[in-house]
Formats: C-alpha cells, structure tokens, sequence
C-alpha cells in the first residue's frame, strides 16, 4: 500500500469550510434521482396511494346512503339477468385470519433505541449526502439473543422491495451508535481485515461510522486538492475507481493525520486492512500479516474478518487454500493465537478426556481468536456479459454455500452477504 503512505506523507491541509459539492457535475443535485433516491420515491408513492385511499374512505359523501344501495340493487338486478349464474352467483368469503403482524415493533428498552432513531443525523455532510440510516435497517422485534443465531438471521436476511431497509430474518440485529461501535471495537488489540475490495468497502464503512462522516470518511480528505474533495464525495468515495486508492487502510493513519475527525476515544482502537485479493498469496502479503501479529500474548485478542472469491473466480479450493495460508501463518507467527492445553488434547488417551480437552480449545480459539469469513455480494445487472456464468448469481449461492460449510470445519464463522445484497442497487454490478 505504498500508494497510501505516500498520500499520507504529504500532509498538506484539507481546504476548510463547506465541500464544493455545488460545483459538481449535474450527476449530484438535490434532485438528482440517483438509485437510493428512487427507491426512496417509490416508498413515498405507495404510502400517498394509501394516503389517497384513506382520504377517499373517510371523506363525507354527497349521496345519502338510501341512493347508494338502491343503486346497488338495480345495478345487481341488471347484472343478474344479463351473465350467466356462474357469474353472479354468490360464494361464501374467504377470510384469513393473522393471529399477529408480520413484523413486531422493536421493544421498549434504552438499548434499542439507537435503531428507531436516524443516528445518522449529528453526521456531517448528512443533509447534502441526504441519506438516514432508516434508509439502510429496518427494525423489529425480536432482538437475535446471541452471536449464531444473528449471524444466521443476517446471512438469510433480505429486503421488501428494491433497495429497501435492509432487515434480518427472524430476529433483529442493533443498529449501534458511534459510540457504541467505539466500546466495541476497543475490546481487542486489533481488527485485522484481509481481502479483496469488498473488505475495503467494510473498511470504508467502519471509518465513515467513526469518524461521523458521511462526506468523506472513507477516505484521506485531510490531504485532497479541490478536484479531490468534489469527485470522491457521498457515495463517490466508494463508487469512483480513482477514489479507491485515496481510501483509509487503518485508524493508525487518522490517528496521524487527523486525529480531530475520530469520534472514538484516542488510542483505543486499531482496525487495519490487507489487501490480499487472490490464491496464491504473494510473499510480501504474507509478510505484511506476520508484521501485525506479536510474538507475545497481548492483553486483548485479535479479530479477523476475511473476505475472498471473486479474484480466483470462485474457485472454492483456492478460497480454501487462501484462508488455510491465512491461517497456518497466523499460528506460526503467533503461537498464542492456538489454546495452550493442545499437547494435552493429543497426548489424553481416554476419549471422553480428548473430547472435553478439544472443547476447551475450540471455546479458547472462539474466545480469543474471533474470525468472520465473509462471502460476496450478490451480481446486479451492470455486471459485464463474460463473468454473468462464472461469477453469477448462481455461482454465488452455490459458493456461499459451500463456503460456510466449509470454513465452519476450521473453527471460522461464515457471513453470507448474497440474501441481503440482491435486492439493492450496485454501481458497477459487482
């Protein structure tokens, strides 16, 4: 990432006051019906049809209502002697009843409240990027009580609609404030993120909540030129190719360069990003990973979220390869990342004994060494004709699935990503 260091090194002040974001081409105007404003628009005429509807219902008729049924009975007369009975006759009403709504309200309590609420509002930019995080969940009740269980929900999730609130199946997941995201992330040593661009859009994300920036969180705006700061703006950070290199590869950098911008607590959290996109893993990446990892047990544990598939055109024996390099390199260069009762485990001869000593390991692996592989989103329709066989939609599910089969084995859980990805625009279809 020397293309990112060098961007850092120069240092030079972002221009202040407000972006100019008016000197923008026509493609970014208040009225501009981009892909999230069109499904907001859809949303808004539905609920003015009913709106209309129940305004029609309710208003005061001009026609008593005597009038109106001798209407109907001549009009019935009419039709009766004029269709065949099949027609008219009558049958009985179908009614089904719902013992209960589709959807629960959210509960009452203080720590839900962060999901009813847009906390995007105390953002910046969050007028002129005119975007809520309503927009992006869609919160009900149940809460999903513990980690499996979400994760499945979140993986199986989807939307009502084109590009709709995203919502989780069966249970809800929380929609965390910033500060909340905080505490979170200062539970480990460091958030270490290995992939491909999809790991870098998460990255993206993760500094755009932290840093409460909806304008230019994503990115290195403390050294843009003007040119910089218009095109790699809103959703632009993450859209234009030429933006992509101009991106937050870890927290250390804004510590650096901007320290004013992080909404966390200074010194409390540490989230980097690898790019390592394909099988085999160059020997400089590999490096890379055992440069972050300590010889000496830290005091909090390590998180990885890897992220693999498309750039070995997935390929499920590479994405294993990749993630068992991944892994292997992990445990040498860190051999506390692996339960010190291990020899104990081999050398127990009793099975009952070599069941609850691999059990104990598999609670210290999950416990201290957290890992979340994610698998691509789903194809949109701008996705170019000569990857539509080998990287479809198709493809993806059959991928997706054999991956969480797969990497369940070895201890990792799996986040699916197509269910909730399919029905939601994506700039270029990947």
């Amino acid at each position: 990432m020397a293309y990112e260091s060098e961007k850092c090194a120069s240092g030079s002040p972002s221009p202040t006051g407000p972006p100019p974001y008016w000197t923008l081409e026509p493609r970014m105007t208040s009225s501009t019906p981009t892909p999230r404003r069109v499904g907001l628009f859809v949303i808004s005429v539905t609920f003015f049809y009913s709106l209309v509807a129940f305004l029609f219902i309710s208003r005061p008729y001009q026609v008593s209502i005597t009038d109106i049924v001798g209407l109907d009975l001549v009009v019935d007369v009419m039709a009766q002697t004029q269709r065949p009975s099949y027609l008219t006759e009558h049958l009985p009403y179908n009614s089904t009843l719902l013992t209960h709504a589709a959807f629960q309200p959210p509960e009452a309590l203080p720590h839900r409240y962060p999901d009813m609420v847009d906390t995007f509002a105390s953002y910046k930019y969050r007028n002129t990027c005119n975007i809520s995080s309503l927009d992006l969940h869609s919160p009900f009740a149940p809460l999903c009580s513990e980690r499996q269980s979400m994760i499945m929900a979140m993986s199986s999730g989807g939307r009502i609609g084109h590009d709709a609130p995203y919502m989780p199946r069966g249970c809800d997941m929380r929609w965390f404030s910033t500060e909340e995201i905080c505490e979170i992330l200062s539970r480990f040593e460091k958030v270490i993120i290995l992939g491909d661009s999809m790991m870098r859009h998460v990255v993206g994300s993760i500094n755009v909540l932290i840093r409460k920036d909806l304008g230019y969180g994503a990115v290195t705006d403390w050294n843009f030129s003007p040119e910089e700061r218009r095109d790699c703006f809103c959703n632009y950070q993450f859209n234009v190719k030429a933006c992509s290199v101009q991106g937050i590869f870890k927290t250390a950098d804004v510590v650096k360069n901007d320290p004013e911008s992080l909404a966390c607590p200074a010194n409390t959290i540490d989230v980097i990003i690898e790019m390592m996109i394909r099988f085999p893993i160059p020997s400089d990446e590999l490096d890379r990973l055992r440069g972050l990892l300590p010889a000496k047990k830290p005091d909090r544990p390590y998180a990885f979220i890897l992220g693999h598939g498309l750039w070995n055109d997935l390929d499920l024996q590479a994405t294993l390869d990749w993630l068992d390099t991944l892994l292997d390199v992990s445990k040498q260069q860190a051999p506390w990342l692996v339960s010190s009762s291990t020899k104990s485990s081999r050398s127990a001869t009793k099975p009952k004994d070599r069941a609850a000593a691999a059990k104990r390991e598999r609670k210290h692996e999950s416990g201290f060494w957290p890992r979340l592989f994610v698998t691509p989103n789903a194809a949109g329709k701008e996705k170019p004709d000569e990857w539509m066989v080998s990287q479809g939609n198709k493809a993806l599910m059959v991928f997706e699935e054999a991956v969480g089969v797969e990497v369940r084995r070895r201890g990792v859980e799996h986040l699916g990503t197509w269910n909730m990805s399919i029905q939601s625009n994506k700039y270029d279809g990947v």
